[in-house]
């Protein structure tokens, strides 16, 4: 990785938006176009992705382990899980009342009258809405293996802490799995690595993929909802988390932002929170300062349940159908809407589907028309990625603070680094 990395990921995504918007305008259905340029592009950004994905799990599983066997006091794990697990959810509830707040005021979708102009035909698979005792009980797995081959998150974080703790427990005879776990989390931060030199490339056949998919027609009938949720995330991204950043931590609201360039276009490019989980790690520990323990235990437990931008996604997507079909939400079911956003969200990582999915639970919950769910689904790409980018910038502010709480950050070679070289 060098300083120009970032240059090279933007130009990728820009270039690959272009061609891909030149596709389906230009050369739509041209045979080598469709079939050929289309067909690599589609192949070799899901082979990027798939190559990310491959990493999580186990960098999950080793870094968390990392991170709670180089604590020095053990008891400075339940300090430092309950500061983290405190501001994912203080964050989350921030998000759900702002985005409700807004969608109160600028109503989303009113006037639209799109009931019976959507196919009625569209069919909506309900989701049971995620259970939080239920979640608390299926974070103990039955079978390791299975939670590894599903890509369980919860149930890997809570084998990983167990792991940890038993070998902190063992005092001077863990030492060899210590140095076990650190060789292998450094193997692990090899194969990051090498996997993100490839980052451009793998950006730019996304973006191919992305510009010859959008639909112009169904983008312009629901525009005002589309640009008030990217609006709202964008200013998560851009303002609130880097001011949140310099009120408690004194690094600079400029500093973290050139500190998470890679990151956001990164975020942006792949809409996967588990997916940047190794750029947002390499992110606070090479370019903010953040230890590797606070760090390592953090990152996965955020991609899991920090769900702030998805938070804000669904709450106004839920807001925007309510009005297009004629049935806004009334005020007095903001407060009882605003607890079922703040449960989906913290249940979202272990829902397929996402935020889509998210948003039709919630539309049955509430008896709205499910038909609503295919304009969600149409504009769905474009609200993921930045709905994401919010997720994991979230992250990242959050295990900032918490790491200046507890003495674990270099904020001073935060500042010059910053300012010298942009590792990634």
């Amino acid at each position: 990785m060098n300083k120009s990395l970032s240059g090279k990921i933007f130009a990728g995504l820009f270039a690959g938006l272009i061609i891909g918007t030149a596709i389906q305008y230009l050369f739509n259905g041209v045979t080598l176009m469709d079939t050929y340029v289309l067909g690599l592009a589609e192949g070799a950004g899901g082979m990027f992705v798939s190559l990310i994905k491959l990493l999580v799990v186990p960098l999950v599983y080793v870094s968390i382990v990392c991170g709670i066997v180089e604590l020095k006091d053990i008891t400075a794990f339940g300090r430092l899980g309950g500061k983290t697990f405190g501001l994912y959810i203080i964050n989350t509830i921030i998000a759900i009342a702002a985005a409700l707040t807004i969608g109160m005021i600028f109503q989303p979708g009113a006037g639209a009258n799109l009931a019976g102009s959507v196919s009625e035909a569209v069919e909506l698979t309900t989701t049971e809405t995620p259970d939080i005792f239920s979640l608390i009980v299926n974070i103990v797995p039955s079978n390791p293996f299975q939670a590894f081959a599903n890509g369980d998150m919860l149930q890997i974080i809570f084998m990983a802490i167990l792991t940890g703790l038993a070998i902190q427990a063992l005092d001077t005879r863990g030492g060899p799995a210590i140095k076990t776990f650190k060789m292998a989390n450094e193997i692990m931060m090899k194969l990051i690595g090498l996997v993100m030199s490839l980052a451009p490339y793998g950006v730019f056949a996304l973006m191919i993929q992305l510009g010859a998919t959008l639909d112009a027609n169904t983008l312009m009938s629901v525009a005002g909802y589309v640009g008030l949720v990217v609006a709202m995330l964008v200013f998560w991204i851009f303002f609130f988390y880097p001011m949140m950043v310099g009120l408690l931590t004194g690094i600079k609201p400029s500093t973290f932002l050139r500190s998470i360039r890679e990151q956001i276009l990164f975020s942006l490019s792949t809409a996967s929170s588990n997916a940047t989980i190794p750029v947002t790690m390499r992110t606070l520990t090479d370019k903010i300062g953040v230890s590797k323990s606070v760090a390592g235990f953090g990152v996965p437990l955020g991609a899991t349940m920090n769900m702030s931008g998805v938070s804000i996604y669904i709450a106004l997507a839920t807001i925007f159908v309510a009005n297009a079909f004629g049935q806004p939400i009334n005020s007095a079911d903001v407060f009882t809407l605003g607890l079922t956003i703040l449960l989906l969200s913290i249940g979202a990582g272990g829902v397929p589907g996402g935020g889509v999915v998210m948003v039709g639970v919630l539309l049955h919950q509430l008896g709205l028309p499910p038909e609503g769910l295919a304009i969600i689904a149409a504009v769905d790409r474009i609200n993921d990625m930045f709905c994401t980018s919010s997720n994991v910038v979230g992250d990242t502010a959050v295990n900032t603070i918490v790491a200046k709480s507890e003495n674990e950050i270099d904020v001073e070679s935060t500042q010059t680094s910053s300012d010298t070289v942009t590792v990634s």
